[in-house]
């Protein structure tokens, strides 16, 4: 199942020191821009980089969300905490508890599915319908499955699938989302210092 708490189917930064998280992503209503029609992100990963390419006509308010996301640097320092081989890589809640908990409430609408969860697309997860915040997860396999569940990609790996592919899997299932949300990337680094993370996300021109 991808539970946000995944989606049903089917910072502290990564040495551990806290900074200062921007005033806006303490304020989710205050960030509320239109994405272009089309827009690239480049991911600097601990495994490498990879380019998200996305298309707003495939989602639009989800395209909204992740560019508005984006733009406040709310990726930098995120783990991802939840990588099954051959079906998700699963990140978004932030290392930083007290933005963690301002996110937990701010949802958007859904959109209806115009593109189908093949691998390398990129979804937001749910908690059930008009539930997605910040969480998120890129297809690693053919997950059709979740079409029919609403769960609507809005983009797609273009560039760097293979070090996607290579995420940190050994602890399955294990990492607990309600302690990353109330301790942050303290309770991850501690526990599941192997995972992977997120050192930047930027818009790429």
């Amino acid at each position: 199942m991808i539970r946000l708490a995944l989606v049903v189917l089917c910072a502290a930064l990564v040495t551990g020191v806290a900074a200062a998280a921007p005033p806006a992503l303490l304020h989710p209503e205050s960030l509320h821009a239109k994405a272009p029609a089309t827009y690239k992100v480049a991911f600097s990963t601990t495994k490498g980089p990879f380019v998200v390419t996305v298309h707003r006509a495939w989602s639009p308010r989800g395209a909204d969300r992740f560019y508005n996301l984006v733009q406040a640097h709310f990726f930098d320092g995120v783990t991802f905490f939840r990588v099954l081989k051959g079906f998700v890589a699963q990140f978004g809640i932030s290392g930083d508890p007290a933005v963690a908990k301002v996110w937990q409430t701010a949802t958007i609408k859904d959109d209806p599915v115009k593109t189908s969860n093949t691998p390398g697309t990129i979804t937001f997860a749910t908690a059930g319908p008009n539930t997605r915040t910040t969480q998120l997860f890129l297809n690693l396999g053919n997950n059709a499955g979740l079409d029919g569940q609403g769960f609507s990609p809005f983009g797609r790996v273009t560039t760097g699938m293979a070090v996607v592919d290579k995420l940190y899997s050994g602890y399955g299932e294990q990492p607990q989302q309600q302690q990353i949300t109330t301790q942050g990337n303290a309770y991850l680094n501690k526990t599941f210092p192997k995972l992977d993370h997120i050192r930047t996300a930027r818009i790429q021109h």
